[in-house]
């Protein structure tokens, strides 16, 4: 995500980390015993028999979630599927709380702007929107009536309302939303970087919570996340270099400044507004019917009253 353990003894370490770990394997228990509290099934796509995804759908009345990450690098103390594990942490909680089915890990967007550094991977541009379109058909013919695009990562801020867009070119017989959370929710822990859009102070607090055991919080001063600023263009004039020209070790922020408090808070809300847009999802009626509706009347525009 952009545009979004510690150098003490050994033993410190130790012990932090595995008072992480612990909130990371709470929150595993907390989904896994999904069907065994609330008698529903497993959210996760994968982990469904043939015979139980048919109720499941059922269940989640056809609302389907595909959380959209990215693989690339997140400064130097992140793992390099950081959008991909905050957007599946915040997917699978809101699940628990609003029943959706959620599809499997799905990372294949734009992120050209990160070619240069290692274990980035981009695919082309045809690629991105015919893979994406035919995920979406497949989930379509499996009874999602309904397709949430959950968004981790803001190199896809474009494309994804583009292809959104781009659905009512053909009919379906589903509706794609696209769903992005922004932290500015009232009540939310000061922050205390300037700089806050990738692998910084909000990410790295992010990850603290989702998967704490791959944060090295320690290495996050070894490289600069400052803006270098070296295009210098009037504000409404856009180059696709613009990112690599402020930030060319593909790092925007401070994630020393990270603390648990402001990534616990955040994904709380994250996780909270998401089950609220999910409710408001599964009582939505219009969309599809106004999609129908258009479709029929583009097969005949001279019929269209003028």
């Amino acid at each position: 995500m952009y545009h979004e353990l510690f150098a003490a003894q050994p033993s410190g370490v130790t012990t932090l980390k595995i008072g992480f770990l612990s909130l990371g394997l709470l929150a595993a228990t907390s989904i896994a015993s999904l069907a065994q509290t609330t008698g529903k099934f497993s959210p996760k796509w994968e982990e469904l028999t043939g015979p139980d995804f048919i109720t499941a759908i059922q269940q989640a009345k056809g609302v389907c979630m595909l959380p959209f990450g990215i693989i690339e690098k997140h400064g130097p103390q992140l793992p390099l599927g950081t959008d991909l594990i905050n957007v599946r942490y915040a997917t699978e909680h809101a699940a628990a709380d609003e029943y959706a089915v959620i599809f499997p890990a799905y990372y294949f967007g734009q992120i050209a702007e990160a070619e240069h550094e290692p274990g980035t991977v981009s695919y082309s541009t045809r690629m991105q929107l015919d893979l994406l379109q035919e995920t979406t058909d497949e989930m379509g013919r499996n009874g999602c009536r309904k397709i949430v695009i959950v968004n981790g990562h803001g190199g896809n801020e474009s494309l994804l309302p583009y292809f959104a867009q781009s659905q009512l070119q053909n009919p379906h017989d589903y509706v794609v939303y696209v769903y992005r959370w922004h932290a500015d929710y009232p009540g939310r822990p000061a922050m205390h970087s300037k700089i806050d859009m990738h692998a910084g102070e909000s990410e790295t607090a992010h990850t603290m919570v989702s998967r704490p055991d791959l944060v090295h919080q320690d290495r996050a001063t070894q490289e600069s996340g400052a803006d270098q600023a070296r295009e210098h263009l009037p504000p409404n004039v856009y180059t696709g270099i613009w990112w690599y020209a402020r930030f060319p070790e593909h790092y925007a922020g401070d994630g020393s400044a990270a603390t648990l408090e402001l990534g616990q808070a955040d994904m709380k809300a994250y996780v909270s507004d998401l089950a609220n847009a999910l409710r408001a999802i599964k009582a939505d009626d219009t969309s599809l019917q106004l999609q129908n509706e258009f479709f029929e009347k583009a097969q005949h525009p001279l019929d269209t009253k003028q």
